[in-house]
């Protein structure tokens, strides 16, 4: 590797470095320790101060100087981790440096050219990979120590790293971490001790930072049931968020096959960037924050005053700008935010240069002014750029006549509202859509009546319209304290379904996609889908109690929405609760909105809920089991188990505690989700388990603890609620009512906030992360113990093997994912197919794992030998071998008997396994084998198996698009049940071309042994008994002599054969064997007669019986954990060297 010139000290240099090449100009030197006559005591000391000190020099062992005879000055200008490349740069010099080098007259201008040739090869080497680091230089000395240590696959990409302790025990480590895009590195030497770590990130089970009394402050990584820990890192929170973002970015892209099309800098494994990362998690905050869609990323950010005219005074914050919004955030304490879209900006104005201010003027004759803008023209002229604002020359030269024009705007708009809708972008709705709520069509307000809880609900809307003329409303308007406190004492019924659409961003979803629900729906209904059978059956139960839906009207709307939302989003399609969830909304929001609020609660605010295995919603408990811990410690001395709670739990935050409130109740505790997200639900949660501390403590079991609770919740009232009788719901329970008292829910929330208030949004997300990994590997835990479980049945391998063996299938499958984006092989995990379904590997995968675990080493990884294996295991023949498939060959292998691994070989000539003849076979195995890229499957180019249109091979009826087959699933299950055990009389005869292929593979499985060539002989000799056995019965069976033709080439058969079978092979090497055996198979058969001829499995497992050294070489036994071992540290190396 070229390295920027850099001036050395030789003085002492020369008892560490050894001169190996020099000439006039140059000089080559290898490291003290490294290559012939290394180690020692050297060896030791070199090796601790290379991996201790961080300069390249001292860790490659190979470099190359500069200096002209005439100065004692040295200049580094190459170093090399082998011979080989060190050899390579000074060849290069030789070639093309040292002629032009003659031409100078001075030693200076000799040193310049030479630094500037250097420099310019390096910054031609660096135009791609090394542009968007901080340090070039210095990556790409850190980038040579990684490739050296780890020797991992080139194309891993390294993203940053740190100098820290990791300790072993209580003994410290010094060295250094490497972060790269898919695994967790850390190296250190210390006299003669090397420590090197090597983790992929989704192997991670905690990522934590932790504190005790030996380590003051560390970041602690739980892998493989094995705990890390680093410490001493000069910059501990940088390195821990950069690892869990990294780790985040596994998850989402190997578990939820997330691509980040939206996100250039993370689209590309092999170019991800510490700056990379860094933006995009300041992205998703900004979203998270602001509600805004995910389609937006932070471009900008200002710091400025925002004039707040409520409070008459400047307000210190900051600008956030995106594509298409332009928001503040406070930060002085008063939790003031607001957001603008661009859509809704008509001007922008530079007001004042001397505060450096900026006016931005919205619909609503609403201004904001910021001042105190560090770039305040830039910013200007960016938002009008985005806003599609020209800035003409009147608009900085002519204030009063933009506030004309502005003023004419917004009177035209108050005149015209309907151009407003227009200008926004909404378009009428088909007459299929509903376009009220169904409160108001089953439940319209009474404007006389004058009853208290109506009274109070009106004095409820004046301290809202009293919020609006101060604050502003719609997406403009301010956020602050006064807002949350509105939401807490509750919101008005006619004003719910405008402020939930403005609080979760709904709005401006809706505003960005006019006409597209209602395309939806029409694309939607109609269609027949396993999730529009699932909707269907739980229409009926989404509300029973409430007039809406016990009539037409509230069923078909509901069914619109849930049908809509699965065409749109079929990863997620229908889940149960959804339609609990959906009911309420369209209770108070029209019908579009209501799908518009499904998708934000879906999408952004509670990510991956609604999915066949509800990761989000346990992600979230065990952030509520962390918030006990914390705020609750009486509750956790009397129960150490919180799992309970968990249990408990999942209702609450799967339907947002509707489904165990009153609806009257549950409707405010959705109004505080919706503007302060999953925050409100954990506050909520801890005041019910706080509010029934007592009575949960003496509960003797958890049945006990569920009826405490049960009987609480049916006990939570509305006092406030102007809802009637007829559509409020009926406790449960009213038995044991009079023992206990109502909690009214405002009541409820407000001691929730006023208790719990002080948990922030931003340990909530950063809990969620960290929990994220431990409940992602719990749930592949238990799918690798179930599988186990149900394969230890089939197999004789031991527990501890099938576990290894699972872990190694499991990697194979996500290696060749590690370094390409939506690779096809994503496809073949399946989380909610059965368990041993879920992972499974195509041809390439197996081929390679296969070549390291078979105890012959006959099928290498390019082998049609592995083709042929592959098809044989593979029973329904879909092109994917499942952990069962695999275990099973494996087993017969490992632990089979003689018969047993002889039948293996033997079918493994027959069809579907082997297809070809041997005039084809060279046909064959180009043209099936050679094509196949990494992640395709070997039956891609045969036309006996076709793909679906979606790529995804099925192996469940019930995977399919359409409906659920269950006669088919039912036919399937029952075969696999009455499947009969085969027998050797069951196998058909292997015909001349398939025993010659037999011959072949019994001498590359022989191949290498120590007794190989009495094995080649014994093989012969059986090749030959066999035919001649069959020359014999052949001439019994015949009634008259044949014909004279045929008799010589009757004789030379078994000779043919003989000689094809041991000539040739015997010096055919496993690795050369699949190549030939095209042409040998053609000698063979053209010293055939025209007679077919064949054997049965039973002639040849006689044969080989009569050889005890064939018999024995089966026979003998395997050491399958050293066997597993060497896999596991060879499979990444392999992958390194394809």
């Amino acid at each position: 590797m070229w390295l920027k010139p850099e001036e050395i000290l030789l003085k002492n240099a020369f008892k560490l470095w050894v001169t190996e090449k020099d000439n006039e100009y140059f000089v080559l030197q290898r490291r003290r320790g490294y290559g012939e006559g290394g180690g020692g005591l050297t060896g030791l000391l070199v090796g601790t101060l290379d991996t201790v000190l961080d300069s390249t020099s001292k860790v490659a062992p190979y470099r190359i100087l500069h200096y002209t005879p005439d100065s004692q000055v040295y200049w580094s200008i190459a170093c090399g981790v082998t011979r080989e490349e060190i050899i390579q740069h000074w060849d290069w010099l030789q070639q093309n440096i040292m002629r032009t080098l003659s031409v100078f007259d001075s030693s200076e201008d000799i040193t310049s050219f030479v630094q500037g040739k250097i420099r310019g090869l390096i910054a031609e080497e660096g135009k791609s990979s090394l542009v968007l680091e901080d340090d070039p230089e210095k990556f790409r000395e850190a980038l040579l120590r990684f490739e050296k240590w780890f020797e991992l696959p080139p194309q891993e990409k390294l993203v940053t790293y740190y100098s820290c302790s990791y300790w072993r025990g209580k003994v410290p480590c010094q060295g250094w971490l490497y972060l790269s895009t898919n695994f967790l590195c850390f190296y250190s030497y210390l006299l003669g001790s090397e420590v090197k770590l090597v983790i992929s990130w989704d192997e991670i089970w905690r990522l934590e930072k932790t504190s005790n009394v030996i380590l003051t402050e560390s970041i602690h990584v739980l892998a493989h049931g094995e705990d890390h820990y680093f410490s001493m890192l000069l910059h501990l929170s940088e390195t821990f968020v950069i690892m869990e973002q990294l780790a985040d970015y596994a998850i989402k892209r190997l578990f939820d096959k997330e691509a980040f099309q939206r996100v250039p800098a993370l689209s590309d494994p092999l170019q991800i960037t510490k700056r990379g990362l860094e933006a995009h998690t300041k992205s998703e905050q900004f979203q998270t924050f602001f509600r805004l869609p995910k389609e937006e990323n932070l471009l900008e950010v200002h710091e400025s005053y925002l004039w707040v005219p409520f409070s008459n005074h400047n307000t210190l914050g900051k600008i956030c700008l995106s594509e298409n919004y332009l928001c503040f955030a406070s930060q002085d304490g008063s939790q003031c935010h607001v957001v603008v879209p661009m859509r809704e900006v008509i001007s922008v104005e530079k007001t004042d240069s001397s505060s450096r201010a900026i006016m931005v003027c919205v619909r609503g004759k609403r201004a904001l002014r910021f001042s105190e803008v560090r770039d305040f023209q830039r910013l200007a002229n960016t938002v009008r750029s985005r806003c599609g604002i020209s800035a003409s020359p009147q608009h900085s030269g002519s204030s009063e006549g933009i506030r004309g024009e502005c003023q004419s705007l917004i009177n035209h708009f108050e005149d015209n509202p309907e151009d407003v809708t227009l200008m926004v972008g909404q378009k009428d709705s088909s007459k299929a859509v509903s376009t009220e709520a169904l409160m108001t069509v089953f439940h319209p307000q009474d404007v006389e009546n004058l009853d208290p809880k109506m009274l109070k609900e009106k004095m409820k809307e004046q301290s809202w319209n009293i919020h609006f003329s101060e604050y502003g409303r719609g997406t403009s308007m301010f956020f602050t304290r006064k807002t949350r406190d509105l939401i807490v004492r509750g919101v008005p019924e006619s004003l719910r379904g405008e402020l939930w659409m403005l609080f979760s961003g709904a709005v401006n979803d809706m505003a960005t996609h006019p006409g597209y629900y209602t395309e939806l729906v029409e694309q939607s209904l109609g269609t027949s889908t396993l999730a529009t059978d699932e909707i269907e059956r739980d229409l009926h139960r989404s509300l029973p109690e409430h007039p809406a839906f016990q009539s037409d009207t509230g069923i078909s709307a509901l069914r619109r929405v849930l049908t809509a939302y699965a065409s749109r989003n079929p990863k997620i399609g229908y889940c149960q609760a959804m339609n609990i969830l959906t009911s309420v909304l369209l209770l108070y929001a029209k019908e579009e909105e209501a799908f518009w609020l499904l998708v934000a609660v879906c999408e952004r605010m509670l990510p991956d809920y609604f999915n066949r295995r509800i990761i989000g919603a346990l992600v979230d408990q065990a952030v509520f089991e962390d918030l006990i811990r914390e705020n609750l410690p009486q509750l956790v001395e009397h129960m150490t188990d919180l799992s309970f709670f968990s249990s408990v739990s999942l209702s609450w935050f799967l339907t947002l505690f509707i489904s165990v409130l009153p609806i009257e109740s549950a409707v405010n505790v959705v109004d505080c989700f919706f503007y302060d997200g999953i925050k409100a639900i954990l506050q909520l949660g801890l005041a019910v388990l706080d509010y029934n501390m007592e009575a949960l403590i003496v509960c003797n079991d958890d049945a006990e603890a569920v009826t405490v609770l049960n009987k609480f919740f049916d006990n939570v009232t509305n006092k406030d609620s102007p809802l009637p009788p007829t559509v409020q719901q009926a406790p449960v329970s009213n038995n044991d009512k009079a023992s206990h008292i109502s909690v009214d829910i405002c009541e409820l929330i407000r001691e929730a906030y006023e208790k719990y208030g002080h948990i922030r949004s931003e340990d909530v997300e950063s809990s969620r992360k960290r929990n994220k990994l431990y409940v992602i590997q719990t749930l592949e835990d238990t799918t690798k113990q179930n599988v186990i479980r149900v394969v230890s049945q089939e197999v004789r391998l031991n527990v501890s093997h099938l576990d290894e063996l699972y872990n190694l299938f499991k990697r194979q499958h996500f290696l060749c994912c590690y370094w390409t984006m939506n690779s096809p092989a994503l496809l073949h995990h399946d989380p909610s197919l059965a368990y041993l379904e879920q992972y499974q590997l195509g041809f390439q995968q197996f081929s390679v794992l296969f070549s390291l675990l078979e105890p012959w080493a006959f099928c290498t990884s390019k082998s049609t030998l592995s083709l042929w294996v592959f098809r044989l295991i593979d029973e329904n023949q879909d092109g994917l071998i499942n952990f069962k498939e695999f275990c099973c060959a494996l087993d017969t292998f490992y632990s089979g008997s003689f018969t047993n691994k002889l039948k293996f070989l033997f079918k493994l000539h027959l069809p579907p396994a082997f297809t070809g003849s041997p005039l084809h076979l060279k046909e064959q195995s180009l043209q099936e084998f050679i094509p196949l890229t990494e992640d395709s499957s070997p039956f891609s180019k045969l036309s006996a198996f076709d793909l679906p249109e979606d790529g995804v091979i099925r192996k469940s009826p019930e995977r399919g698009r359409g409906k659920v087959d269950l006669q088919t699933y039912l036919k399937q299950w029952q075969n696999e049940i009455l499947r009969k055990e085969e027998t050797i009389k069951d196998l058909p005869r292997i015909n001349q071309s398939q025993f010659i292929q037999f011959s072949k593979t019994l001498y590359n499985i022989f191949h290498g042994d120590p007794e190989e060539e009495t094995l080649y002989r014994a093989v012969a000799h059986v090749t030959s008994l066999l035919l001649k056995m069959e020359e014999v019965g052949r001439r019994l069976q015949e009634p008259s002599s044949p014909p004279e033709a045929t008799k010589p080439a009757r004789t030379t058969t078994p000779a043919a054969v003989e000689e094809s079978s041991t000539t040739e092979e015997a010096s055919t090497t496993p690795e050369s064997s699949d190549t030939c055996s095209s042409h040998s198979n053609q000698e063979a058969v053209s010293n055939l007669t025209h007679t077919e001829w064949s054997f049965s499995f039973e002639q040849v497992l006689a044969s080989l019986l009569n050889e005890p050294t064939i018999v024995s070489f089966f026979e003998r036994p395997v050491d399958i954990q050293t066997k597993l071992g060497k896999a596991r540290a060879t499979q990444l190396k392999l992958t390194a060297s394809k």
